[in-house]
This record gives C-alpha cells, structure tokens and sequence, in this order.
C-alpha cells in the first residue's frame, strides 16, 4: 500500500488540515499517530508554531526526534532558503504546500 502524501491532506475536505497537522496525517499509519494527536497539531499552522518556525517543519521535526533522529531543519532550509512561516510568505520563497510536500519528502527519508 503506497503512503498518501502529507500535501494531498493540507486544506482538503472535509478534515481541511493545516501545515502542521497534514505532517501527522501522511505519516499517521506509519508511526501510529491517533486523530486527537492531529487535533492537537491545529494550534501550530499559519506561524503559530514555537517561535514562528514553519508549522510543516515543526511537525516534522517533532516526529523526527520521536523517532530518536536528528533535526530536518538544515535540509529544509537548504531546499526553502528560510525556516520561518512569515519569512517564508513573506519572500515568496515557497507556498504553504510546498513547505508541506518539501517536509514530508525529507521526513520520508528518514523515518
């Protein structure tokens, strides 16, 4: 059975998640992740996420270290060139499902 990829979730009918959330909705078989996880996630898309950091990225990176790995964050910011959510809309650097496809194509590497 082939993953779904975490950017085919991101503001789609009828769960119409966030960045952050549609990181743990792809990886959600894989690493067993329950829906209310994902609910919880809701507080971190549109720059809301730990110090302004990208919501894709931050639940990446959240996932990563669950999984006893390191950050993702350099490789993010080599391929977007910021790992800030308003830098990032800002410089039109990437859109918000860029950012999530970017984020999961990295995390699929490594988990």
């Amino acid at each position: 059975m082939t993953r779904t990829k975490s950017e085919e979730f991101f503001h789609q009918k009828p769960e119409n998640l966030n960045c952050a959330q549609s990181i743990l909705k792809g990886f959600q078989q894989e690493l067993n992740i329950p829906e209310s996880r994902i609910a919880e996630f809701k507080a971190f898309g549109g720059g809301r996420a730990p110090n302004g950091i990208c919501g894709a990225l931050y639940a990446a990176d959240i996932l990563m270290k669950e999984q006893g790995k390191k950050t993702i964050e350099q490789k993010f910011n080599e391929k977007v060139g910021e790992t800030l959510c308003l830098q990032i809309k800002k410089e039109a650097k990437a859109s918000c499902k860029d950012c999530v496809a970017i984020a999961d194509e990295i995390l699929e590497k490594y988990i």
